[in-house]
């Protein structure tokens, strides 16, 4: 775990990525660590995410990363504990965990398909409680999901992920129709489109080449929107988002 910098006291608070990977995970941390927040990230593998606290505090910002099993309900339950005690309050969550796992139904198995809902939906529930119990209590917060076009119309082949990411719309839904009230803002982004990953650049070339023609999604441009959700006033809250590129069909 990075110590962070003296500049803790200055910052506004935690902004805590579920999920913070090489792309648009970073991109989000790196973007709110730049507005002023310490960035909160976890990945199950902690290690995976020094080089991402490095760029973080050479840039001036602090940041802490924690390895976490999102799936896990004790490991949860201790993960918000141990930052809302040793850290500060958890002013932004942002919920970033893929499972985007193609594959015919009639080939499935139902291993995979709890897996990918555990990593969807179940565990977006865990760490969307968890987080809500602290921001009821304060009064103000922010909670952004990451979903998919999976999770408003399921394709063929994308049952499990569909499924998974139709549960955490809902979930979204009903999260900001009980929370709003309360003074927390619930969202939930549809991304829709590739995105600038080196996973794409090496098993999609095609797609890939659609970059020169801002034709796949920018993982900064993406964490743009969330800092504009996080900081939305309250008589004009967004609850849903698109983000896709303008060459994509929809």
């Amino acid at each position: 775990m990075s110590q962070g910098n003296e500049q803790i006291s200055t910052h506004k608070g935690i902004a805590l990525i579920i999920g913070a990977g090489d792309a648009t995970g970073g991109e989000i941390a790196k973007r709110f660590a730049r507005g002023g927040y310490i960035a909160c990230m976890t990945r199950r593998n902690a290690e995976k995410l020094q080089p991402l606290i490095d760029e973080i505090e050479q840039n001036g910002g602090t940041a802490y990363g924690f390895a976490s099993d999102a799936r896990e309900e004790e490991q949860v339950i201790a993960l918000i504990e141990q930052i809302e005690s040793c850290i500060g309050p958890i002013e932004v969550m942002v919920f970033n965990i893929g499972a985007n796992v193609p594959c015919s139904i009639l080939e499935e198995t139902a291993r995979k398909y709890f897996k990918i809902w555990e990593m969807a939906c179940f565990s977006a529930f865990l760490v969307g409680r968890e987080v809500a119990k602290r921001m009821v209590q304060r009064e103000q917060g922010t909670i952004i999901f990451t979903g998919a076009t999976a999770g408003v119309r399921g394709a063929a082949n994308f049952a499990a992920f569909a499924g998974a990411k139709h549960a955490l719309r809902a979930l979204a839904q009903s999260m900001a129709r009980e929370l709003g009230p309360k003074n927390i803002h619930v969202a939930h982004v549809v991304v829709d489109g590739a995105i600038d990953t080196d996973f794409i650049e090496t098993t999609l070339p095609e797609i890939y080449a659609l970059k020169e023609q801002d034709g796949i999604l920018n993982p900064a441009h993406i964490a743009e929107n969330y800092w504009h959700l996080a900081h939305q006033p309250r008589d004009a809250w967004t609850h849903e988002l698109d983000l896709r590129p303008w060459i994509e069909r929809w």
